[in-house]
């Protein structure tokens, strides 16, 4: 056997040396896993996490309510802005105009109202007017009537008397006389008395017309009114203002640029309380009920918690919202896990909040009950 064989055979009958680093770095590994294992099934039994969630905030489009040219821009972008300033002025010359013949028209409303107040009182003074002349031609009638009654006696008498020649012609005519003047006499009274009543009914009539005038011209003052009110309504329509305390938009629009009712010109981001909006997968949502505490993690703010609380649940799934909500009545059918809105919202004043913006990606952990 050569010398190399012989050292071969003692190689291989030799001990072979363990090592003893790599059972341990195994069994530190194994417990690791196992620890950590141990701890995220504790943690998930607890908790409910997702990191499919947003910061949200009111957020109000400005619209103008009437089209017109833009005159006048008081806002730029990202501007901060508070309730009722005004952001925009259309031109109003039209508007300005419309309202002074809508004031003008109720001021001759007014006007005829006054006259017809006017006409009441005179036809009022008219039918005082005619019933006393009534009362006076009534006196007289009986005054005249007395007259005829005496006259007829006086003219019966003197025809007996004439019979019997114990009066002359002459007195027997003047009796005559007298008592054709007093039918005469009472004819032209009852006449009198047939025209003043027919006096009171025409001013009665008129009266009765003028009332009828004065309702009429009370309902064109209330539409005129109405009208000026609508002018009024349609110049503050020319003076666009934010609708809320926030941060306005990009502002999307030029002097002498001609904007349409209902454009979108640009938004106002209140800057009142935000919250979040997470989406939780509908297998998540079983356990989380209203007010369990939350914390929130927004990844612009890394490492800081943010104490928060379930505020509400939506009603329907995010999918249900959609501009086209899935139908799986129709084509193939995949079943996805859908996932459910919920409010969240901030529970504590932090220094952080005034910062946050919408739109943030934020993670959140539900601390079940």
């Amino acid at each position: 056997m050569s010398q190399a064989e012989m050292n071969n055979a003692a190689a291989q009958e030799a001990p072979k040396k363990k090592n003893k680093v790599f059972p341990i770095i195994l069994g530190a590994l194994v417990v690791l896993g196992g620890a950590f294992g141990v701890t995220k099934y504790i943690h998930a039994q607890h908790h409910e996490e997702t990191d499919d969630a947003q910061i949200d905030a009111s957020i109000s489009p400005v619209i103008p309510r009437i089209s017109g040219y833009v005159t006048q821009i008081n806002v730029k972008d990202n501007q901060k802005v508070k309730a009722g300033d005004t952001l925009l002025i259309l031109d109003n010359r039209s508007e300005t105009i419309k309202l002074q013949q809508m004031q003008a028209a109720l001021t001759i409303a007014e006007n005829n109202l006054h006259v017809a107040n006017a006409n009441t009182a005179v036809s009022k003074a008219n039918i005082a007017s005619y019933d006393a002349n009534t009362t006076t031609v009534d006196a007289q009638i009986e005054a005249a009537k007395v007259t005829l009654r005496r006259a007829t006696q006086d003219y019966e008498r003197y025809t007996n008397l004439i019979a019997s020649r114990s009066i002359t012609q002459q007195q027997f005519e003047q009796a005559e006389a007298a008592k054709q003047s007093a039918e005469r006499q009472l004819a032209v009274l009852t006449g009198q008395r047939n025209a003043a009543l027919k006096q009171v009914s025409a001013a009665t009539s008129q009266s009765n017309a003028v009332g009828q005038q004065i309702g009429v011209a009370n309902a064109t003052i209330e539409q005129k009114r109405a009208d000026v009110e609508n002018a009024k309504l349609e110049l503050s329509y020319t003076y666009i203002i934010a609708p809320s305390d926030g941060n306005v938009s990009k502002v999307n629009a030029q002097v002498g640029q001609l904007l349409q009712a209902g454009q979108l010109l640009f938004t106002v981001v209140a800057n009142t309380s935000p919250w979040v909006v997470a989406n939780f997968k509908e297998t998540q949502c079983s356990r989380i009920r209203i007010g369990q505490k939350v914390i929130v993690h927004i990844d612009a703010f890394p490492g800081h918690d943010f104490e928060a609380k379930v505020s509400s649940l939506s009603p329907a799934t995010g999918a249900k919202f959609a501009l086209l909500p899935p139908d799986n009545a129709s084509g193939n059918f995949v079943k996805t896990v859908q996932r459910l809105p919920i409010k969240i919202e901030f529970t504590t004043q932090d220094q952080f909040l005034k910062d946050i913006r919408a739109g943030m990606n934020v993670d959140v952990d539900v601390l079940l009950d």
